[in-house]
């Protein structure tokens, strides 16, 4: 059985991105969904909030306007990505597509952050 809290070597990491084309690496999985209006950024982010919920496993999140900022990384794994954090960014990916948010991974902001 697959530790889901054990660091995902990163070779692996970029293999599994090849599923998740709006993601990158970036310390950790990064991405910003851009949405129409500002009301459907703040459903996605209800979306997002259930998803982490659901798997309790929460990302950092910023929202500007009609762009939404997230990134996963297990903060007790040493801030290394783990398979929750893959399955996390599976999980909001359908969410997005759902809404008809758009992955736009190349405007998330250098590590200083959002």
């Amino acid at each position: 059985m697959v530790n889901r809290k054990e660091p995902v070597p990163p070779a692996e990491v970029e293999a599994a991105l090849k599923d998740l084309p709006g993601w990158k690496l970036q310390n950790g999985l990064v991405t910003v969904y851009k949405t129409s209006t500002a009301a459907e950024a703040l459903a996605l982010i209800a979306a997002i909030g259930q998803i982490a919920e659901e798997q309790n496993h929460h990302p950092d999140l910023d929202w500007r306007y009609n762009r939404v900022f997230l990134r996963y990384v297990s903060h007790d794994a040493g801030g290394q990505v783990t398979q929750r954090d893959l399955a996390a960014a599976a999980s909001v990916s359908e969410a997005a597509s759902a809404t008809g948010a758009l992955a736009e991974p190349g405007r998330y902001p250098g590590a200083e952050g959002p």
